[in-house]
């Protein structure tokens, strides 16, 4: 991201991220944060206020609902995705906004290959609060990255609990 982009950021949140992503594209930037509840955007809109940031623009959808703007530079979904049953149908969408060479960045939870499943299922049951089901497991979003864009990242981190994932629209992708 440059100074100047727009950047979408798919479940939003509180908006945790923004102060990251104004670094980035700056006061003359864009930020939209999107989140499926209101409560999430109301303290995402207490922060924006505390900060003073006029640049960024909330708006209240379901993921797999939400018409994405066409020629954003850049989108993100940190943590969010992987609860979005229709997640295949928001990363399509989200690479059709994507004008060439832009890219979509997903942070999320995976099922770690060589963890024993004890050990899975007690973080399940520890994260169970915030929507967490062992069934999301079986939701590969990199591959959904790698059919509708050109995957120019995949990297496991915490010992393969999370990955980092990035698709780069173009005339290379799959799609």
């Amino acid at each position: 991201m440059n100074s100047g982009d727009t950047v979408l950021e798919i479940g939003c949140g509180t908006g945790l991220n923004f102060e990251l992503l104004q670094h980035q594209v700056g006061p003359q930037g864009k930020i939209i944060g999107v989140d499926l509840t209101a409560e999430m955007l109301a303290k995402a809109r207490r922060r924006i206020e505390r900060n003073h940031w006029s640049n960024i623009t909330l708006m209240q959808s379901d993921a797999a609902a939400f018409e994405f703007p066409r020629q954003v530079d850049g989108i993100i979904s940190t943590f969010a995705l992987t609860l979005v049953p229709e997640y295949d149908k928001v990363i399509q969408h989200a690479a059709a906004a994507l004008p060439s060479g832009k890219r979509l960045v997903i942070l999320d939870f995976k099922m770690p290959d060589s963890w024993p499943m004890w050990l899975i299922k007690l973080l399940v049951i520890l994260t169970r609060p915030y929507g967490v089901t062992l069934d999301l497991g079986d939701r590969h979003l990199w591959e959904s990255v790698d059919r509708y864009l050109k995957t120019v990242l995949f990297k496991e981190l915490y010992f393969g609990g999370v990955y980092i994932c990035a698709g780069q629209a173009g005339q290379e992708e799959n799609a």
